[in-house]
């Protein structure tokens, strides 16, 4: 099983669409507002990122929404999108 971390903040319109596209894949996620958790903050500057949304797929760093890069991640062959 994959392990996917979202960092988030509220009113980040590329958050929601991270958000979304990860329900409508059925991809599980662990949520992190970095507003409302300062660890969550901290963790995402050690990550090397000062931006939301940061996805962490089995250690790999994606900031930003990616497509390509979460399907690749999550072991998904361009043949299965």
């Amino acid at each position: 099983m994959n392990n996917v971390i979202l960092y988030t903040q509220p009113g980040c319109p590329p958050c929601e669409f991270t958000k979304n596209y990860l329900n409508e894949q059925k991809i599980p996620y662990q949520l992190k507002d970095i507003k409302k958790d300062p660890s969550a903050r901290d963790e995402l500057v050690k990550l090397g990122s000062f931006s939301t949304p940061t996805i962490v797929i089995n250690g790999e760093v994606i900031i930003g929404f990616e497509q390509e890069r979460i399907l690749e991640a999550l072991g998904f062959s361009n043949e299965n999108k």
